[in-house]
């Protein structure tokens, strides 16, 4: 009897450390993120495109291809973070390094070229995660607080890749309203950011595809 119940203290005792125990794959999804967010910090793009999937290189491609011939019209139908990508692109990127772009490599000088913010991964963490076989996702906590926002990663050789695009609905939501209180319309508000970014007015020809 004493043997029992000296086994069911123990066990009470060590419930919470169990229960917290993270499996190999929950841990390598943690550091995926964080070598993910020391790679943005640092502006390293060879070392970020390691931890991003065949999903989030293939939308950098289909970008690519908008950067390179979508005409006005088409690029005032995009959603708009695709919109706002398409012209940072063309106010910033030489014409000439575009043309040599595939997915992967435009990636690369977005990190490279701070195009992509640091704030947006500078203060996140990740908590929990789940993984169904090749399938994992992660809570986000910002400043240690869970916020309502969940990371997926998928393993692809051998290594957990995040899913970028997996965030595009959320972060396009983000920004409609940031756009709407500020009074100003979209055009307006993503020229400011263009110029904010480089100090000059983005010219007619960022309507135009790469010639």
């Amino acid at each position: 009897m004493k043997f029992v119940q000296r086994f069911v203290t123990i066990s009470l005792i060590l419930l919470p450390w169990l229960c917290s125990a993270q499996t190999p794959d929950q841990d390598a999804v943690k550091q995926s993120f964080i070598r993910y967010k020391s790679a943005i910090l640092n502006d390293n793009g060879e070392e970020a495109v390691r931890y991003v999937d065949s999903k989030t290189i293939n939308y950098y491609s289909k970008l690519l291809d908008l950067v390179k011939s979508a005409d006005s019209v088409s690029v005032e139908g995009l959603s708009l973070l695709d919109k706002l990508m398409v012209l940072i692109v063309r106010h910033r990127t030489p014409k000439e390094k575009i043309m040599k772009f595939d997915g992967r490599s435009m990636f690369i000088y977005a990190i490279n070229s701070g195009m992509v913010g640091k704030n947006s991964v500078s203060s996140n963490t990740i908590g929990e995660v789940t993984v169904d076989k090749k399938f994992a996702k992660g809570q986000v906590l910002v400043n240690g607080k869970k916020a309502l926002i969940f990371m997926q990663f998928n393993k692809e050789e051998n290594i957990w890749k995040m899913d970028l695009t997996a965030l595009f609905p959320m972060s396009n939501m983000a920004f409609k309203k940031v756009i709407e209180d500020s009074g100003e319309n979209e055009n307006e508000f993503m020229f400011k950011i263009l110029e904010s970014l480089t100090g000059k007015k983005p010219s007619a020809e960022i309507w135009l595809g790469i010639q």
